[in-house]
C-alpha cells in the first residue's frame, strides 16, 4: 500500500509516526482489505490535494465545513496516555476522565476533536494543552461495550489522535467504534517477541481471518493463527518490540480484558456474503 506524503503535522505527531509505522511494514494483506484499502487512499487523496491548516477541527462533529472532516484512526499508537482523575458520576452509566498526554501530544487539540483510547472514539471535552491533559465524557453504551470503564487512576491506556488529510496511513482504517471486548488466553515470550492468544464471542470471530487486520486497544494488528471454537473464537497476533515499547500490549497478562475493532472492509464483504448465501437458502458456514 503506497503511503500518502505528511502535508501538515506537529513535531510530536512527526516523531509519533516515524517511531511507529515500522510495525506496520512487511504486512500480509487479505484481499479485499487491500482492495478496500486502495479504494479508500484513492479516494482520500483526490480530496486532498489543498492541505488542510494545521489548527483545523479534527472531529467529525463539524458537521458545516464545506470539506471532508471525516474522523478516522489508523491503527498506529501514538503513545501511552494515564488516567489522573476518575468522577464516577453513575455508577455503570456514566463517568468522566482526566488523561495526562506525553508533553506536546495535546498541541492544536480542540474541544469537540476526536482521540482513540484504547481503540474507542472518545470527545475531548476539556483541554489544557500547558499541561498535556485532557476530559473525556464517557456514557452507558461506551461502558457497555468497552474495557474504559475497567481503567483506575494511574492506569495506561493506548492513544491516537485522529488522521488528518496527507498523514502517513501505516496501518489500517480503524473507526474507533469497538465490536466487542476480548478476553487474553494466553501470552508466550521469548527475547524478541511475543504471541498474545485472545478469545472473542463469535459474532465477532466470523470477521477475523489469518493474515487479515485487527485492532486491539487500538493497535493496528496482523493476525496469526484464528481457531473457531463452539463457543466461542480464538486468533493469535505477534508483537515485536518496537510495539511492546510504545503500546501497553507488553503489560497485558492472562485474564486481561481488551477491546476489539474488526476491520471494516472484511466486516462488509462477509456481510454481503452472507446476506446473498441467505437468498440462496445457504448457510456461510456451509461453505
Amino acid at each position: 500500500m503506497a503511503a500518502m506524503s505528511l502535508s501538515s503535522q506537529t513535531s510530536f505527531e512527526r516523531r509519533s509516526f516515524n517511531s511507529t509505522t515500522s510495525r506496520s511494514r512487511g504486512r500480509s494483506h487479505v484481499g479485499a482489505s487491500c482492495l478496500a484499502s486502495s479504494v479508500f487512499l484513492a479516494s482520500w487523496r483526490t480530496r486532498s490535494r489543498t492541505p488542510a491548516p494545521r489548527n483545523r477541527n479534527r472531529s467529525s462533529h463539524a458537521r458545516g465545513s464545506s470539506r471532508l472532516t471525516t474522523c478516522v484512526f489508523t491503527g498506529i499508537v501514538q503513545g501511552k496516555t494515564s488516567v489522573i482523575s476518575k468522577d464516577v458520576i453513575k455508577e455503570n452509566e456514566a463517568m468522566a476522565f482526566r488523561m495526562q498526554f506525553p508533553k506536546g501530544a495535546t498541541e492544536n487539540l480542540q474541544v469537540g476533536a476526536s482521540v482513540a483510547i484504547n481503540g474507542t472514539c472518545l470527545t475531548a471535552v476539556e483541554i489544557d494543552q500547558e499541561n498535556d491533559t485532557a476530559r473525556f465524557d464517557l456514557i452507558i453504551e461506551t461502558l457497555r461495550a468497552t474495557n474504559l470503564g475497567k481503567l483506575d487512576v494511574g492506569s495506561e491506556a493506548n492513544f491516537e489522535r485522529a488522521a488528518r488529510i496527507g498523514d502517513e496511513i501505516g496501518g489500517h482504517n480503524v473507526s474507533g467504534h469497538v465490536n466487542c471486548v476480548a478476553q487474553l488466553e494466553s501470552v508466550e515470550a521469548t527475547d524478541e517477541n511475543r504471541r498474545l492468544l485472545f478469545s472473542l464471542p463469535k459474532d465477532v470471530g466470523r470477521y477475523v481471518f489469518a493474515k487479515g487486520f485487527v485492532a486491539v486497544d487500538g493497535c493496528s494488528l496482523t493476525v496469526g493463527e484464528v481457531e473457531r471454537g463452539d463457543e466461542r473464537d480464538s486468533f493469535s497476533v505477534y508483537l515485536i518490540p518496537e510495539t511492546l515499547r510504545v503500546t501497553t500490549l507488553g503489560g497485558y497478562t492472562p485474564g486481561d480484558a481488551v477491546n476489539i475493532e474488526a476491520d471494516a472492509s472484511t466486516v462488509a464483504v462477509v456481510e454481503t456474503v452472507a446476506r446473498v448465501l441467505a437468498e440462496k437458502n445457504l448457510e456461510l458456514s456451509s461453505l
